[in-house]
């Protein structure tokens, strides 16, 4: 395994973390429990040491999981976790209010079985919370009092980056960053590297469609959220995919499209998501692999 600091921050991650939000059960299909333990005991024992979670998947599911394999070496492995969306009260909604993260927090440390988070991250907040600022001061407030030991945000769109980057500092950006949505690399990285912020990059593998194992004819199960999926949107990232193909070969479709996150400067460490002992062990050996040559990168880069 290989480690990076975590942006300014004295935290050494493995570029290769694990992505927390399909073993809490909903909304990527059927999960099993006791595989996704023994999914994140082989990341461990592989040399991963960041797992990103959230209260929100499977309602705190993945976080009581996430609790069970890092009981015993807690200050080995560093969580980051998130807090935004409000399922502790009727109507669910977006939630961002001091108060609010102050008692998610408390529930979060609870289901971790821990008396402090590494990262806890605004889980995409709206342009209009980042502008108003409150909930930062809330997050330095934790800080200050040893819950948290550093904060970031979650983003969508890379505006939204730009924006959090304005109103203030955090230690992290989780974003979007794959060889299909490539959008940050224009205008938020320069920024990023400019500023030290530490970057988790999100989904990439496109929620599957990288590693080369869907076609016109996959269909995925009403509980899964990429049944949501458009067929002209399945259809237009299928055709990206074959376009990408000639990048396998000593390596799969997803080593490679792992390879191509983390030969990205401005990335800490990516979160690929995973639910079985197979899919852990194919992320780990990409570093077996060969990376992406000067002229792969070149490549990809023609295709825009």
């Amino acid at each position: 395994m290989e480690y990076r600091m975590l942006g300014s921050t004295t935290l050494k991650v493995s570029v290769i973390g694990f992505g927390a939000w399909a073993i809490g059960g909903i909304g990527w299909g059927s999960v099993d429990d006791a595989e996704s333990l023994r999914a994140l005991q082989v990341a461990l024992d592989e040399g991963v040491n960041f797992i990103d979670t959230a209260d929100a998947y499977g309602e705190g599911h993945s976080e009581e999981l996430v609790a069970r394999v890092i009981s015993g070496r807690r200050d080995q492995i560093i969580i980051a976790t998130k807090v935004g969306n409000d399922f502790y009260h009727q109507p669910r909604r977006k939630n961002f209010e001091p108060d609010y993260v102050t008692y998610a927090v408390e529930q979060s440390l609870r289901r971790l079985a821990t008396d402090y988070i590494d990262v806890y991250q605004l889980h995409n907040p709206s342009p209009e919370v980042i502008r108003e600022g409150a909930v930062f001061e809330a997050l330095d407030r934790l800080k200050e009092a040893g819950k948290i030991r550093h904060w970031g945000v979650s983003i969508g769109p890379p505006s939204e980056g730009l924006a959090v980057l304005q109103n203030t500092r955090p230690a992290t950006l989780q974003l979007v960053y794959n060889l299909i949505h490539r959008e940050p690399e224009e205008s938020l990285f320069p920024q990023i590297q400019q500023r030290n912020v530490g970057v988790i990059a999100r989904v990439p593998l496109a929620s599957g469609l990288l590693t080369g194992k869907f076609d016109a004819t996959t269909r995925f199960a009403p509980d899964d959220h990429r049944s949501r999926w458009s067929l002209e949107t399945m259809s237009a990232n299928l055709e990206r995919v074959e376009q990408l193909r000639f990048l396998a070969g000593e390596r799969t479709m997803a080593q490679a499209a792992l390879w191509f996150v983390i030969q990205q400067p401005s990335v800490s460490v990516v979160i690929p998501g995973a639910k079985t002992v197979k899919q852990v062990q194919e992320n780990v050996r990409t570093l077996l692999t060969p990376c992406l040559t000067p002229a792969e990168m070149a490549q990809v880069a023609q295709l825009g």
